[in-house]
């Protein structure tokens, strides 16, 4: 595992350890936190979760005039990117990428948790045709067992997507255990890895059910 500053590999955890990316993810933790602050804090820390996910994104040069003179500069090359949220609670992280890659291309994969086995359950797929001419970001709040994340990630490695990073507000050393069982080469980008999973599969301390207090459904 290594911080923000340090250059990611496949297969690597990448822990954002940015001062602003803390203080939001605490006050997100607070029990009392409302719901419509909630949201307005995962979106701010989703934005900056992406500024870090997309560091490696290629760049090539080209030319541009600016107000004094002809200049060449760099811009994104290809542009291929898709964002891929994992319903529902993955919606709160894809607002915030959408700030900052408006242009990106947007992919739901409905996947549910059994309660008796903890098992992932797929109930819907919607994504972009071309997924093996773009690079991924899968985003959901809480990497907890992984059964999620690794459902996904066959999903999108099965449509042969170019390339592929998980990334999350929160995670379990469970959860990263299994993805990285399964699929070594997939990248994850975290605020925090926890302490541990509780009998029912949830994140300790965590932050509770990142859906629910999105949506205020609790």
């Amino acid at each position: 595992m290594h911080n923000a500053s340090s250059p990611r590999a496949p297969g690597s955890v990448t822990l954002v350890d940015h001062p602003l990316v803390q203080h939001k993810l605490s006050l997100m933790r607070a029990a009392d936190t409302s719901t419509s602050k909630f949201r307005r804090l995962m979106r701010e820390v989703s934005l900056l979760l992406g500024y870090e996910a997309t560091r490696d994104l290629a760049l090539e040069m080209t030319e541009i005039v600016t107000p004094l003179e002809p200049a060449r500069v760099p811009v994104l090359a290809g542009k291929k990117l898709c964002l891929v949220s994992i319903l529902r609670a993955g919606n709160g992280i894809l607002d915030g990428m959408l700030d900052l890659v408006p242009s990106a291309r947007v992919g739901h994969i409905g996947i549910y948790r059994e309660p008796r086995t903890l098992g992932a359950v797929e109930y819907y797929l919607k994504l972009p045709e071309d997924l093996a001419e773009r690079d991924v970001i899968l985003v959901d709040p809480m990497l907890a067992t992984g059964n999620s994340a690794v459902a996904a990630i066959s999903r999108l490695v099965e449509l042969r997507a170019r390339s592929i990073k998980f990334v999350c507000l929160v995670a379990a050393p469970e959860g990263i255990e299994q993805l990285h069982r399964v699929f070594p080469e997939v990248a994850i980008v975290t605020a925090c890895v926890d302490r541990c999973l509780n009998e029912h599969g949830y994140i300790l301390p965590g932050l509770g059910d990142a859906g629910d207090r999105l949506f205020g459904t609790k």
